[in-house]
């Protein structure tokens, strides 16, 4: 994983172009710290590369690249996990162990196509010049598990950049945009790009398409341990994010127990090496602890406090380049800097199970299972406006890599296409005799094998706790009541007015938006971020499967948030989020402990939501634009 710029058909002398094609790609340094470079045709194209080295770290795997005649240029940030499979195949004549190579060469040999034959998280951009005039082209891969913008100035020319930090006060640039995920583009100078979508499984492009195949739970094991032995292939030491949770626990074990099958991957040491990081006590730190001496890794136990990560809030935006996942990307890019400090380049994490399995307890209210399917599918295809988004670029701000096996396009080929009947939560169900059918059921039961055990009992059928409550519910509550103490009651009071799009309807989120719009002014900015309305992490749409969840005007991400949470009736409401909720303004009164009671922002005392008393609000209006922007990929 790398960082990328490029500038195509740019206008002016070609010295001054460079210099602000330097400047503008440094601000992605934090993502490749090991090398900048940067080439020109000298007919105002340019490609630029800040380099993370971890296949082929030798100067042989710098870029950007060439095909042998130097016809064809091209940058790539990302890993290519069949390299050596399209080398063989392809006949391709590669001068490198890079498995960046292979994306020039199969453009080379195939055109634009070649992409669908490519297995890995991906961006790129080619330069071919080949004709009488250059012909451009920019893909990413399936799922945008590599962050890409493409921006357009007056000029015609186009921009093109791993984070949208490049792109800002620089007034040569007019708009810009997410470039969408399983989509390539090409077009030659002068002429906007034209997205083709290339990634269409059945699943994700056939809205009223509901699968029908049945369950088999070896399939299930054998793809989700081949997904993670692909991604062991390094050149460089690496280890696994472990929460504690299902998924990073499940991946942990798996690469603990067949490492040794992998690949092209360093043996830098005998045993795993996983990580984990919270406040003293967390729940996720005692369940890492467990699941990292049951498999003999090598743990590295990180912890900070609620005011560290507080401090660390404005850097995380910076880098995050939202206003969302701020509550789970501060834990995350405090552990990838203790990370890097240990010399460590490449992580494995478990995002993408959730969304596809419907791990979120919010899912134990889905109405049937037909929407049940809708929801997995909007939560999946949305990923890299959420957890992608934040897991790529928390780590990538300290330079490290973090890879998602459960996003592999054959995992999600097979578990997209299981009938989502089995997928429900029904908690008086025992399928086995044994054990509720609770979320992710098919998943846990496909690793339950007490003859050769993966995981313990207790964390292979533990209930669902989101990364940001489970590093220590302080943090997220302590994240509120200081947004509570710094933004004004008045201040408050005026959000419409400065944030008339996408008004933040609590103090914790006028707060973050405010923070956000420091570095990212404009409307352009905002339109990069989703509508952000939810329950327990549910999409927008999925607030309509209750009555109650209809009502919230915002809502909140917190598993807590969700009545089958066992901590829900400690869950923390702030006041300005029960105002908001109760379409009330704010009002002092009397700090109190009583379930449901709103108390004074400047009390810091804690108002709690019980178990069968949702926040009381009223009906939101229809937001039927953002909504048509969500959707549009």
């Amino acid at each position: 994983m790398c960082g990328i710029f490029a500038l195509l058909n740019g206008s002016g002398d070609d010295a001054t172009l460079r210099r602000l094609v330097v400047e503008l790609a440094s601000r992605i340094r934090h993502r490749g710290p090991d090398w900048s470079s940067v080439w020109t045709d000298g007919k105002k194209n340019f490609l630029a590369h800040e380099r993370l080295s971890i296949m082929d770290p030798s100067e042989s795997g710098d870029q950007p690249m060439q095909n042998a005649e130097g016809t064809i240029s091209w940058v790539v940030n990302g890993e290519i996990y069949n390299f050596e499979k399209l080398r063989e195949e392809h006949g391709l004549d590669c001068r490198t162990t890079s498995d960046s190579e292979v994306v020039g060469l199969m453009y080379e040999k195939y055109g634009p196509s070649f992409v669908n034959m490519l297995d890995g998280m991906f961006v790129f951009t080619i330069i071919d010049s080949r004709g009488k005039e250059p012909v451009f082209m920019a893909g990413r891969d399936h799922m945008g598990i590599s962050p890409l913008y493409i921006g357009y100035g007056d000029d015609r020319s186009t921009w093109i950049a791993s984070e949208m930090k490049c792109f800002q006060h620089t007034p040569s640039i007019k708009s810009y945009e997410h470039f969408p995920p399983g989509h390539y583009c090409t077009w030659t100078a002068g002429q906007k790009p034209d997205f083709i979508r290339w990634y269409e499984p059945k699943w994700l492009v056939e809205e009223d398409y509901v699968p029908t195949n049945a369950v088999d739970f070896p399939k299930i094991r054998e793809t989700v341990i081949n997904a993670v032995l692909k991604r062991l292939m390094a050149d460089v030491p690496f280890g696994v994010l472990l929460s504690g949770g299902l998924d990073s626990s499940l991946v942990t074990a798996i690469a603990a127990k067949h490492k040794c099958e992998a690949k092209n991957s360093l043996d830098w040491s005998e045993s795993l090496h996983t990580f984990s990081v919270g406040i003293k006590g967390a729940p996720d730190l005692a369940n890492a602890r467990k699941v990292a001496d049951f498999l003999g890794t090598n743990h590295h136990e990180f912890h900070f406090t609620p005011e560290e990560a507080i401090d660390a809030v404005p850097k995380v935006v910076y880098h995050l380049e939202s206003w969302h996942q701020v509550r789970a990307a501060v834990p995350m890019y405090l552990l990838a800097r203790k990370i890097q400090a240990l010399g460590v380049k490449m992580v494995l994490s478990g995002e993408g199970a959730d969304e596809t399995l419907g791990g979120y307890l919010y899912f134990h209210e889905a109405p049937n299972a037909e929407e049940f399917h809708k929801e997995a599918v909007r939560k999946t295809a949305r990923l890299h406006q959420w957890d992608v988004l934040r897991a790529n670029k928390a780590t990538m701000a300290h330079g490290l890599e973090a890879r998602v096996p459960f996003l592999d396009k054959e995992v999600l080929e097979m578990i997209m296409n299981i009938n989502p009947q089995e997928k429900m939560c029904s908690m008086a169900e025992r399928p086995d005799g044994v054990h509720p059918k609770m979320e992710k059921y098919l998943l846990r039961k496909a690793f339950d094998v007490p003859e050769d055990p993966y995981l313990p009992e207790e964390v292979l059928w533990r209930q669902k706790e989101q990364f940001s409550d489970g590093v220590g519910y302080d943090w997220v509550d302590g994240l509120k009541n200081y947004a509570e103490s710094v933004i004004t009651d008045m201040e408050f009071s005026l959000r419409h007015e400065r944030f008339p799009d996408e008004t933040p309807q609590t103090k914790e989120y006028y707060f973050l938006r405010s923070m956000f719009e420091k570095y990212y002014p404009g409307q352009h900015a905002v339109e990069t971020i989703p509508d952000g309305r939810s329950i327990a992490c549910s999409t927008p749409e999925a607030m309509a499967w209750k009555p109650e969840w209809q009502s919230q005007l915002q809502g909140d991400i917190s598993g807590r948030a969700a009545g089958v949470h066992e901590a829900a009736n400690d869950y923390y409401v702030s006041s300005s989020e029960a105002a908001a909720n109760e379409n009330s303004p704010l009002v002092e009164s009397k700090p109190s402990h009583s379930p449901g009671r709103t108390v004074s922002a400047r009390s810091h005392s804690s108002t709690r939501s019980s178990r069968s008393r949702p926040l009381r609000a009223v009906r939101i209006p229809s937001r039927t634009h953002t909504m048509r922007r969500l959707c549009r990929f």
